[in-house]
């Protein structure tokens, strides 16, 4: 486990698939290259799409190659040099070398910005235990007039039974988020996010939930924020490799307010 995932089961269920966007998004094989073109209608109308792929060559993985309609491009590639090593190189609007290594229950991960030669990030988790792991990051400005570390963090995480809590602090120790996750059953479960400061002992950011356990109706998910925004979402397979996610919210009882995002995958 990387350490940017040791709190990923609570945020997935609080923040993914919740949309306001129209999108259409077709997979497909080219041959060797798997293809992606995602497509996205404004608030205007207007749509906009993005044609990537990945493929491999040579034991050189090209993870990502995209091209949007802005005219930008994308690049991500990665190669595994030995057991337990990976290289990546990241490339949009920056460009960052980076490596990931694995020994045991130990993940270490570090990138540099190489295009400006500003930045420097390290992280470490541990798995000291079945169901425990430690570790922390530390961001550091190479250059410049801040040049010194810019954030450095601590978190750790505990899995037992159908119980999953984490705790991550941020802003360099002067607050601290938790998560948790309880599975109630195979069909529903509940999270919430706090953060935790010496100005605000407790600031509740979200609570929701996800349930499956109605037949041929897919995984319905909700939440409420401490914006007052109530947001739901459903997901179904409404055909065999066809995904649909249809999502709303609102702000308190201002119809005014409100928001939908519907989405297509196939």
């Amino acid at each position: 486990m990387k350490f940017g995932d040791i709190s990923k089961p609570t945020k997935d269920l609080l923040t993914e698939d919740y949309t306001s966007a129209v999108t259409l998004k077709c997979k497909g094989k080219a041959g060797p290259f798997d293809v992606t073109v995602e497509t996205l209608r404004s608030p205007a109308g207007t749509l906009s799409s993005k044609v990537g792929g990945k493929f491999a060559y040579a034991g050189l993985n090209f993870d990502k190659v995209q091209a949007t309609a802005d005219g930008s491009h994308v690049l991500e590639t990665s190669l595994v040099p030995c057991t337990g090593c990976k290289l990546t190189f990241k490339a949009n609007k920056g460009a960052d070398l980076g490596v990931e290594y694995t020994k045991g229950a130990i993940t270490t991960t570090g990138s540099l910005d190489v295009l400006g030669m500003s930045k420097l990030y390290t992280s470490t988790c541990i798995g000291v235990k079945p169901g425990i792991n430690v570790g922390g990051d530390l961001s550091y400005n190479i250059s410049g007039d801040k040049a010194g570390p810019s954030s450095y963090n601590l978190g750790a995480s505990y899995a037992h039974g159908p119980l999953f809590a984490s705790v991550t602090s941020a802003s360099k120790f002067s607050e601290f988020n938790v998560g948790l996750l309880y599975k109630y059953n195979a069909d529903l479960s509940l999270a919430s996010s706090t953060t935790h400061s010496s100005a605000k002992k407790v600031d509740l950011l979200a609570f929701g939930g996800s349930y499956s356990g109605f037949a041929n109706v897919g995984v319905i998910k909700a939440k409420i924020g401490s914006d007052g925004v109530t947001s739901a979402c459903l997901v179904k397979e409404i055909y065999p490799k066809v995904n649909l996610t249809a999502s709303g919210s609102i702000k308190g009882k201002d119809i005014g307010t409100f928001k939908y995002g519907l989405g297509v995958t196939m």
